[in-house]
């Protein structure tokens, strides 16, 4: 499987998304694949650029009978990654709120946020978890605001683990076709994932 990435022919990234990318997809090809896909999925869940989908695809193309065990590793990552950014938001935002605006994210972005969850919390979170909507937002915004935590948890834990057992699904039942078809264009997949999470920040300025 091919997934180094050709920096000639992709459309011009910051270079420290870049970096990121490549790190993140290098684990498909290491012993410790399974543990990073969790780590990722964790972290990217309250601040992470690249988002898991990158890994998990990467390690479903190498591995399709193993792909729900993936799909699952990222859910129960991601989920309590959602947990620990609800915890930032909750009890350190005033500590760590001049690092994740504008870093992470940015104001008009938390502030919009702030209204969705006036509105309906679950279905915010639950589109958040299952579209690439930032649900990093989502995770510390939650806690920031004091959303109930179980309304966090629940709606996660169907979003999330519809979103990757979607992908992994797509690899497991489709077979040679869908892996042929990701192994020759998997730069161009994984590209395309990551910029679908780019566009979900401007997205949500429309919810």
């Amino acid at each position: 499987m091919n997934i180094e990435t050709t920096a000639s022919t992709l459309p011009t990234r910051p270079h420290v998304i870049r970096r990121l990318y490549n790190w993140t997809i290098g684990w498909a090809d290491r012993p410790g694949g399974a543990w990073a896909l969790f780590g990722i999925a964790f972290i990217e869940s309250s601040f992470f650029p690249i988002p898991p989908d990158v890994l998990l695809l990467a390690l479903c193309v190498g591995a399709p009978t193993r792909s729900f065990r993936f799909a699952l590793i990222c859910s129960a990552g991601s989920v309590l990654g959602g947990m620990f950014g609800y915890l930032i938001g909750y009890a350190a935002w005033h500590a760590v709120k001049g690092w994740f605006i504008p870093f992470v994210f940015s104001q008009a972005l938390f502030d919009k946020v702030q209204v969705l969850y006036q509105g309906n919390a679950f279905l915010a979170v639950l589109t958040a978890a299952f579209t690439p909507i930032p649900y990093k937002v989502f995770t510390v915004a939650a806690g920031v605001f004091e959303v109930n935590f179980w309304t966090l948890v629940s709606a996660s834990i169907v979003g999330r683990s519809a979103r990757f057992f979607m992908v992994a699904g797509t690899i497991f039942f489709f077979g040679a076709q869908v892996k042929a078809l990701i192994e020759k264009y998997f730069d161009w997949f994984a590209w395309a994932l990551l910029a679908l999470g780019i566009a979900g920040f401007v997205a949500i300025k429309y919810l």
